[in-house]
């Protein structure tokens, strides 16, 4: 109200009609001041819808010239391999044969191992969080959460050799191998540093992505539309089955493929943990090694040209799994969406 006061006669006086001036001149004033402030008006808006613009074309430039960079980079390794080079199991830089399949199965079984892991658990997470903790307690639990997406990588790591591999070597690996070594995916020697390793290490870490979003996505669902379910005599669960986890599914999707992007890009934890070895082995306790992995050990070591150029290769071979994930994630929030606006409509 103050304000409104304090600014009336300043507006009045601004953009006051040239009809309720009195004289010639005063009415000449009036409408050059009234042309100025509206010339001032466009400039502004000009000037600022430039700058956003500006801003926006800046995300795109960067894309562009990373994409650029790793094409340029790699020439050398893309004409002695071509797209073989991605299919290749062989990597030694001592006689200069290159292959990044090992890296690539590295990359994918140890992310979607996390999330195998880490989005039931937030899911259930934010279930709780929103529609069943007590008031005091969401508060805790929210900054709890949001706290583990604070803590560094390398603290990750750390924590991970000195506590989560003896856990997995003495309890977990001997455990699977009893009960469910006729699958495969659990044999050979239990040592605790391997896929399994990198992969529980990064569902703890993507946890807090999908959690806090879920949670976001889950609270934006109307009340009316809990009540409206719990109306009909539904259960509690079946409130929070039909009522929001079906109408907040996009989002959640939305969550757990920023998750996976969180997974496939982890670097110092996962090589504290994955064992570093170039091989595609079928059983969950072997070592492995993951693109970003072997960037960061090798890059600063490589003592020639076609080595630097396979390893920039690699982090091609990364940036574009990271696209195709995304192009895919796309797709299924296209369905889904397509899907709700058909049943509406029908």
């Amino acid at each position: 109200m103050m304000l409104k006061q304090m600014n009336g006669p300043l507006l009045k006086t601004k953009f006051q009609p040239a009809s309720e001036v009195s004289s010639p001149e005063d009415q000449a004033a009036a409408v050059s001041r009234r042309k100025t402030a509206l010339t001032s008006s466009r400039f502004a808006d000009a000037a600022f819808r430039y700058l956003m613009l500006g801003c926006a074309l800046s995300v795109l430039a960067i894309v562009v010239l990373i994409v650029r960079e790793l094409v340029l980079s790699s020439a050398l390794s893309r004409n002695a391999f071509g797209l073989k080079f991605f299919f290749r199991q062989a990597w030694d830089p001592v006689n200069g044969d290159f292959g990044a399949l090992p890296f690539i199965y590295g990359t994918l079984v140890s992310a979607l191992l996390a999330l195998f892991l880490a989005v039931p658990l937030s899911v259930g997470v934010a279930t709780f969080t929103t529609e069943l903790c007590p008031r005091k307690l969401r508060s805790l639990l929210s900054y709890m959460v949001e706290l583990l997406a604070a803590i560094p990588s390398v603290i990750y790591g750390l924590w991970g050799i000195f506590v989560l591999v003896p856990i997995l070597r003495l309890y977990v690996e001997p455990f699977l191998a009893k009960y469910f070594g006729w699958t495969g995916l659990f044999g050979g020697p239990q040592f605790g540093l391997g896929m399994l390793g990198a992969g529980v290490i990064l569902a703890i870490m993507i946890i807090p992505v999908i959690t806090s979003i879920t949670r976001e996505v889950m609270s934006a669902v109307p009340t009316q539309q809990r009540e409206g379910v719990l109306a009909l005599g539904s259960t509690r669960w079946e409130m929070i089955r039909v009522g929001v986890l079906r109408n907040a599914r996009t989002g959640i999707l939305g969550a757990i493929i920023l998750g996976l992007g969180r997974a496939l890009g982890e670097t110092m934890a996962v090589t504290m943990l994955i064992g570093n070895r170039p091989e595609i082995a079928k059983s969950l306790f072997a070592p492995g090694y993951t693109l970003a992995s072997v960037i960061a050990n090798e890059f600063s070591e490589a003592a020639d040209d076609l080595h630097r150029s396979a390893l920039v290769e690699i982090g091609l071979a990364l940036f574009l799994i990271t696209l195709l994930v995304n192009i895919v994630a796309q797709l299924m929030v296209w369905s889904i969406t397509r899907g709700s606006a058909a049943r509406a409509t029908a």
